[in-house]
């Protein structure tokens, strides 16, 4: 008896040393080994060594004595609980009836307009008396060869029948001017971006519990204001150009944006090239109806004496423009998770962006203030020096480095109000006696000639006016006198711009564009508004003021409403 006790203490020993690395079968053919080793007794002594029932070791001497191949595993197949899904043959059915209700056309489903998450999936089921876990409901998914899908845009809604032919189209002009030495840019207008401590997608490496602090709302800062990223990526050389905006994405900054990255680097890396191919996207600041767009592209092919051929990608395509995977995607990969605080920010992000493929980018701030609405006649249009090609030549042209006759499809100012309003320039209204507001006038007309000269030189290629250009005598919309008018009730009475837009009878855009205008004007003739005591809040407010100061009757009221 005593050898028997010192056996089962030395087994004991044993089985404690070495069960934990082992698992349940292996314990158990272990014990059975042991158990056949000792001989009539082993199976009682081994058992109570090891703490288990007498049949477990049994069981482990017999799968030792049936002379099996090893499994492979803990247990055979069939084994162990069996899965909730097995135990419940409604429950798979009932799950595919919740992630497929458009297939199965149950519009009734609960889940039809929530989000398919497992856990609301097994809290569903769950409901309807399925009792199932969010990581069974995974599972069941996956078998079912269902797995996370995110939306792919891959509907381009109707086709245009020649979007092919475009595309081959593209391609062959890019490849003779590439194979000519010439440059072959790709240009877009990249999503405009608020400037300011806002939040910006992605994640970066950080101290684990300090993210970058940003704003809860994304509203505008009028002070920062935003940015405007127009890129100019050279495919043959693989290198992109960014103008930074600050302003609006018109014509003129796009094709000064090109005329940056000509003077720069293009002419730098083409010394040679007398022809430059642009392909753009069909709509936006470079859209091949803008006619702003080609009106400036004239005046850059004379300045620069290059033929300049655009071709524009068919609408709905501009995913294939090569900008916005070359260029755009690595520049918002390169920031993200940080946020846009300043336009610096934004210009040295932009120019740090690089690729394993040799991308280098330049990139520099553009504050200039450009003009909105400008709108180009079909008189100026006639004028231009371009030539459609046979293919399409609403989607390709090329641009001539040629002078070019400047139509005046916008009339020059008139010094005198508009007729039925020449009661605005009361002195009881503008402040000014009548010789100071003729004198006003005058600096303004003159003032006024200088800018439009300066901006109508710019768009001539800096060429000397030709002879026949000027005046078209026919009166504009807002003679000068008009807009001083808008702006002595603007800024001196406070009455709103669309109060004032309904008084001259045209759009409160337009009011608000020649207000920007005459306030320029202002400030450098060195004339100050200064406020009247009485504010007026309505044209009824503007007609009361006049009749009390007997500028007009209660009739001539009636007629100017």
């Amino acid at each position: 008896m005593g050898a028997s006790e010192g056996q089962r203490a030395a087994l004991a020993a044993k089985f404690e040393a070495i069960f934990p690395h082992l698992d349940e079968r292996q314990r158990r053919l272990l014990i059975g080994a042991e158990a056949r080793s000792i001989g009539h007794g082993g199976i009682r002594l081994v058992a109570r060594a090891a703490g288990v029932r007498e049949a477990t070791v049994s069981l482990g001497a017999d799968e030792l004595e049936s002379g099996e191949a090893p499994l492979g595993r803990v247990r055979r197949a069939g084994g162990g609980r069996k899965r909730t899904v097995d135990l419940d043959p409604g429950l798979r059915p009932a799950l595919l009836a919740l992630v497929e209700p458009d297939v199965r056309g149950d519009p009734m489903s609960p889940l039809r307009w929530t989000t398919k998450s497992t856990r609301h999936l097994a809290a569903e089921l769950t409901r309807q008396g399925h009792r199932i876990s969010a990581d069974t409901v995974a599972d069941v998914l996956r078998e079912e060869g269902f797995s996370l899908q995110g939306n792919a845009k891959t509907i381009e809604g109707r086709q245009h029948p020649d979007r092919d032919g475009q595309f081959r189209y593209i391609n062959e002009q890019a490849k003779n001017h590439i194979d000519a030495g010439d440059p072959v840019i790709s240009v877009d207008t990249k999503k405009k971006e608020i400037v300011g401590p806002y939040r910006n997608g992605g994640r970066e490496w950080r101290p684990a519990g300090d993210p970058v602090q940003v704003s809860t709302h994304d509203f505008p800062d009028k002070e920062l204001g935003k940015a405007v990223p127009y890129g100019i990526y050279d495919l043959a050389a693989n290198t992109g150009w960014v103008s930074v905006g600050t302003d609006h994405d018109t014509a003129a900054f796009a094709v000064e944006s090109i005329r940056r990255w000509w003077k720069g680097r293009g002419q730098e890396d083409y010394p040679q090239a007398g022809r430059l191919l642009i392909t753009a996207d069909a709509g936006g600041s470079n859209g091949y109806r803008t006619r702003a767009w080609k009106a400036e592209l004239a005046a850059l092919a004379l300045e620069t004496g290059l033929d300049i051929t655009v071709c524009h990608f068919p609408p709905g395509t501009s995913k294939w423009n090569r900008i916005e995977h070359r260029l755009f995607s690595h520049i918002t990969m390169n920031w993200r998770g940080r946020p846009l605080t300043s336009h610096e920010v934004i210009v040295q992000s932009i120019a740090a962006t690089t690729t394993r493929t040799g991308l280098r980018v330049h990139a520099e701030l553009d504050t200039t203030a450009y003009e909105t609405g400008i709108r180009i006649g079909d008189g100026q249009m006639e004028a231009l020096p371009l030539t459609r090609h046979d293919w399409h030549g609403d989607w390709n042209y090329t641009l001539r480095p040629e002078a070019y006759a400047q139509v005046n499809d916008a009339p020059d100012p008139f010094d005198q109000p508009s007729p039925d309003l020449s009661w605005l320039c009361h002195p009881a209204l503008t402040g000014l006696p009548a010789h100071e507001w003729d004198t006003l006038i005058t600096t303004l007309t003159t003032l006024h000639e200088a800018q439009r000269e300066t901006h109508l030189d710019k768009r001539r290629g800096h060429r000397p006016r030709a002879k026949g250009e000027g005046n078209t005598g026919r009166r504009p919309i807002l003679t000068l006198a008009d807009r001083l008018l808008a702006a002595v009730l603007h800024y001196r009475h406070g009455l709103p711009q669309i109060a004032i837009a309904a008084l001259f009878n045209v759009r409160p855009e337009t009011i608000n564009r020649r207000l920007r205008d005459i306030r320029e004007l202002l400030a450098t003739a060195g004339h100050d508004l200064h406020p009247a005591e009485r504010q007026l809040a309505t044209l009824n407010d503007l007609f009361n003021q006049a009749r009390e100061a007997g500028i007009i009757t209660t009739l001539e009221i009636k007629t100017a409403s």
